[in-house]
């Protein structure tokens, strides 16, 4: 078989066989391309042309300058952040031997075993992870912990009275720390902890002197003493055994004067005991004794009280005897030395007395006077018709022997002498001062300058003076408004002090009593508000004077025994 085949065999099979072509014409100029009807859409082809080097456009100088700056940029932020998330880049290392030690020093932390010298306490372990990471957050935050809680331990060391392990563990704190107030506070409470504990070493040597010496009342005394120690440290063992032994000495003490018939001793000792120890357990036996005694007491005493009141109405008023107004007070004020009725007999002798004097004056009997005045005068010193009275006896006096040195031109002896013109001067001007001394309210006070001083000075001069002698003796009234004025407005005080001068001018005047009674109100009104308010001291203050004047007064053992219970 030819390996070729002619035109006829393609075109009668209907395909063409591939040819090499025309090798002798291949150096002739391509001819165009016969077009070929074989049913397929027309397709042009450009010719192609051979390729022709040219020289590339000059490059812009700005277009791609900005990618120099950028890539610093990214290059600076890139670092940054390295070196911000270096710890947490750091924990995503393995770090074994950092994590082993930080763990063991939470651990200690967590069990309080904050400081030592074995290389196991918190501090030392995170101290260790410092040198091993210097800049670890984690363990700066765990030393700054340990130092947290060696100040909390502190503090609980100073409260037990530690003080040299709260100064220890202070000191470590503050190197842990840096300082701060809370330990500039510490150290402030520890200084003073230790002051008092060298005060207390001192308090224990003078109290247990005291005790020796039997000296166990007072603000010296082994009973203050061994108190104010606990009041500092309560729980100080030898503060308490040494006021145990105060309150066995007091207890004994009462119980003496009790079998010795003195009432009153025993029952100050009582009152003492009671305030110095109100739990010690002889108390209630010796106030049932106290009670008992003092109920019998109470008997004797209103038996004494009327048997006085009758001596003074019969006119049996003083002497020698026992049965005179003047014993039968001073009995009833052995049984009870604050007894306001008693007292209040004891001025109504003294005012008798004075009477029985001016009417000795009267009838030319000075030497009879001036005994009824001495003994007035021993009873109510600065009674102020005691002072009208005595003046009128130096007149009387001394009016005869004027008479007798200065006889009138008919020879008659003058009743009384006459006054200089410069002393009845001064008798007016002693007048006026005291007038004035009476509107300020200097009263008693000061001496000297008082308007019961310048009427004695007046009546020094002239005895007689009728505006000197009314002032005197209008003085207890004045004192008495002046009383109410005070009380009105709470002046507790001062209405003390009225009173007291009252009892002074005018000791056996019967409305003093009822006096007493108000203020002595007043005065536990005023323990009421200290005490609700927590002023244990000042509650004592005002009770003690509302107890001296009116003892008996049912809220006074009210409060009493309220205010013991609160100790």
């Amino acid at each position: 078989m030819s390996g070729r085949r002619d035109q006829h065999d393609a075109d009668s099979h209907g395909r063409t066989e591939p040819t090499l072509g025309d090798l002798d014409h291949l150096d002739a100029p391509p001819r165009a391309p016969l077009p070929l009807n074989d049913g397929l859409p027309q397709v042009t082809v450009e010719p192609r042309h051979g390729r022709t080097r040219t020289t590339p456009p000059p490059r812009r100088g700005g277009r791609r300058g900005w990618l120099v700056p950028l890539l610093l940029v990214l290059v600076i932020a890139l670092v940054a952040g390295l070196w911000f998330s270096q710890n947490r880049l750091r924990g995503m290392l393995p770090r074994t031997d950092f994590n082993n030690v930080l763990g063991q020093a939470q651990q200690a932390l967590q069990a309080g075993h904050l400081d030592g010298q074995d290389g196991t306490s918190a501090r030392e372990l995170f101290q260790a992870a410092l040198a091993l990471e210097p800049d670890n957050d984690g363990a700066r935050d765990g030393l700054h912990q340990v130092g947290q809680a060696e100040l909390s331990q502190a503090d609980a060391a100073l409260q037990a009275g530690k003080l040299d392990q709260a100064a220890q563990q202070a000191g470590v704190a503050r190197e842990l720390l840096g300082g701060g107030s809370d330990i500039d506070r510490l150290d402030h409470a520890i200084s003073s902890a230790r002051t008092a504990q060298v005060q207390t070493v001192d308090l224990v040597g003078r109290a247990q002197q005291a005790l020796a010496a039997g000296q166990l009342e007072g603000p010296q005394g082994a009973g203050a003493l061994y108190k104010q120690m606990l009041q500092a440290d309560p729980s100080n063992a030898v503060a308490s055994h040494g006021l145990d032994q105060v309150g066995d000495a007091l207890a004994a003490q009462a119980r003496k004067a009790f079998d010795a018939n003195d009432s009153a001793k025993a029952s100050t000792i009582v009152e003492q005991l009671a305030a110095l120890q109100p739990n010690n357990g002889a108390l209630p036996a010796l106030r049932a004794q106290q009670a008992q005694v003092q109920q019998q007491d109470s008997s004797a005493l209103d038996a004494a009280l009327r048997q006085g009141q009758d001596a003074l109405r019969a006119g049996r008023i003083g002497g020698s005897g026992d049965d005179t107004a003047l014993a039968h007070y001073k009995a009833a004020l052995a049984l009870d030395p604050d007894n306001a009725q008693a007292k209040a007999g004891l001025g109504d002798v003294a005012e008798a007395l004075t009477v029985q004097a001016s009417a000795a004056i009267d009838a030319g009997d000075t030497a009879q006077a001036g005994q009824l005045l001495d003994q007035a005068a021993a009873l109510a010193p600065k009674s102020a018709d005691l002072a009208a009275a005595r003046a009128r006896l130096t007149s009387a006096v001394q009016a005869p022997a004027v008479a007798t040195a200065t006889p009138s031109d008919d020879g008659v002896a003058p009743a009384a002498a006459s006054l200089s013109p410069e002393q009845a001067a001064a008798v007016a001007t002693l007048v006026q001062r005291a007038q004035i001394a009476t509107s300020n309210g200097d009263i008693m006070m000061p001496p000297g300058d008082s308007a019961y001083d310048l009427y004695r000075s007046a009546l020094a001069i002239d005895g007689n003076n009728a505006a000197a002698q009314q002032g005197l003796q209008a003085l207890p009234g004045q004192v008495e408004q002046q009383f109410n004025q005070d009380l009105a407005s709470g002046k507790l005080g001062p209405a003390n002090d009225m009173l007291a001068n009252l009892a002074d001018l005018a000791p056996g005047d019967a409305s003093q009593v009822a006096l007493s009674n108000r203020l002595a109100s007043a005065w536990l009104d005023q323990a009421e508000q200290q005490l609700s308010s927590g002023d244990r001291v000042g509650a004592s203050q005002s009770l003690e004077r509302a107890r001296k004047l009116a003892p008996t007064h049912p809220r006074v053992l009210d409060l009493s025994a309220r205010l013991q219970a609160s100790q």
